[in-house]
């Protein structure tokens, strides 16, 4: 009896689930799930789902039909029955077990959500706002200078140039630059990009010391820029000046520039060098004036794009949004995190509100008796509430210790990451606390303000 009631539940939950899925599957595409499909026809998967919903009824239903049905029938006609004190320990064990996880899921989505903010919020080296990129074609190329000058007539464009690779990428790595005091046994990759004039000043680029490319110095050809990293690797105290080979060419460092993140915002910067030399230069990059409407930008600059390069249509990418792109996988782990942590402690919830109306059902008369001797409300809610508190703190030092483990070596793929502190820990704890609290405060404060004499009318 107590199995068919289980399994007739567990069935009931089977339809539900179905339904609510099939009418949650188009919510899944907003957190990255676009190729998702559930299809009623597909029997082969239906009969698994089928299959763990006889499982769970029969897991659900085991327990309580193996406890019930041992009971002795005289003892409880006689009411002489006793459950003793460990006919709580299960429930207790499950609602600890239920929190635990809610607990860890709750520290690992806060650890996430600080592992992103701390990567947005790391200094990139150049301005990605106002700024787009496009291919550079055959015609854009032989045309690039009148191109310019017709972007920087239509009086929206502060500045426009050319480079190997957008700001959001890297895509040339080479080995062959030496310099005084280098390991021979060492071939370090450098990120190398070639640039045109105006780099700077359509990047918003930020130098340390030194200079960057310009007409005015001839010999800007034979020179280049490093970034932070390079001049770390290579040891240089005063760069600006020294000569390093490329290749069997000798180039003089000009300028220095900050850590300019153009590949994964959560590793490290690779050391970069920047050339002014017109091979690999395939992308353009304009910069737009600030506080302009972006409608009108693209409207003033599109024909001229079109006039250049007339056998494609123009084609551009928000710089800002690209490098958005790069935080789409871990953005989609958080999002996942939470609403995982949001049905664990929903679930959580469920339980300890059973248990929580179980043990007021079961102290009524015990709460009876208090009141009529006195007890405040406060007392009785403060009587009921401890236990409970009691188990979530439980559940916090089980789930802590797993959670650490986890998310650290979930952070250890990430060069650039956060340390884990005590916050996300505190944090969870006081969630759970405080959603224990108001749950069973429900059950408390109903029970503390009943009227002791209906419950005490039959002893």
């Amino acid at each position: 009896q107590f199995l068919g009631d289980s399994f007739f539940t567990a069935f009931i939950a089977f339809i539900l689930s179905l339904i609510i899925v099939k009418l949650c599957l188009p919510l899944l595409s907003d957190i990255g799930f676009n190729d998702i499909t559930f299809n009623f026809s597909n029997i082969t998967l239906i009969g698994i789902l089928f299959a763990g919903c006889l499982i769970t009824g029969l897991l659900a239903g085991s327990y309580p039909a193996l406890y019930l049905s041992g009971f002795t029938a005289v003892k409880v006609l006689k009411g002489t029955f006793q459950p003793g004190k460990s006919a709580n320990l299960p429930r207790k064990i499950l609602v600890v077990t239920q929190f635990s996880f809610s607990i860890a899921l709750i520290i690992g989505t806060i650890v996430i959500f600080q592992q992103i903010q701390y990567a947005k919020n790391r200094p990139i080296g150049y301005n990605p706002n106002n700024l787009l990129s496009f291919s550079l074609s055959a015609d854009l190329q032989k045309n690039y200078d009148a191109m310019k000058q017709g972007l920087l007539a239509t009086g929206y464009v502060d500045a426009v140039t050319k480079s190997s690779s957008p700001m959001t990428g890297i895509y040339n790595e080479w080995d062959n630059f030496s310099w005084q005091g280098k390991d021979p046994n060492s071939r370090p990759l450098f990120a190398a990009v070639m640039v045109d004039y105006d780099y700077d000043k359509v990047s918003q680029i930020k130098l340390k010391e030194g200079r960057f490319f310009s007409k005015q110095f001839s010999t800007d050809s034979n020179s280049l820029v490093l970034n932070e990293a390079a001049v770390k690797l290579m040891g240089l105290k005063n760069p600006v000046g020294n000569t390093i080979k490329f290749g069997d060419e000798n180039v003089t460092i000009i300028g220095v520039t900050q850590n300019v993140i153009m590949d994964n915002p959560f590793k490290s910067v690779m050391p970069e060098v920047m050339l002014l030399r017109p091979y690999y230069v395939y992308y353009g990059l304009l910069r737009f004036k600030q506080g302009t409407d972006i409608r009108k930008v693209l409207t003033a600059i599109t024909p001229v794009m079109e006039k250049y390069n007339p056998a494609y249509p123009f084609e551009y990418r928000f710089t800002d949004e690209e490098f958005n792109k790069k935080f789409e996988s871990e953005n989609q782990v958080a999002r996942l995190s939470g609403i995982f942590a949001a049905l664990a402690i929903f679930i959580s919830c469920l339980g300890l509100f059973g248990l929580a109306s179980f043990m007021a059902e079961r102290r009524t008369k015990e709460i009876g008796i208090r009141k009529v001797l006195g007890a405040s409300v406060s007392q009785v809610w403060m009587l009921l509430s401890k236990d409970f508190v009691v188990l979530v703190l439980i559940s916090c030092g089980i789930a802590s210790p797993g959670a650490f483990y986890f998310l650290q070596n979930w952070l250890e793929k990430y060069d650039y990451r956060i340390s884990i502190g005590l916050f996300a820990f505190v944090l969870s704890a006081v969630i759970a606390i405080t959603i224990t609290v108001v749950i069973i405060s429900f059950q408390a404060i109903k029970a503390a303000i009943a009227n002791p004499v209906k419950s005490l009318r039959t002893e």
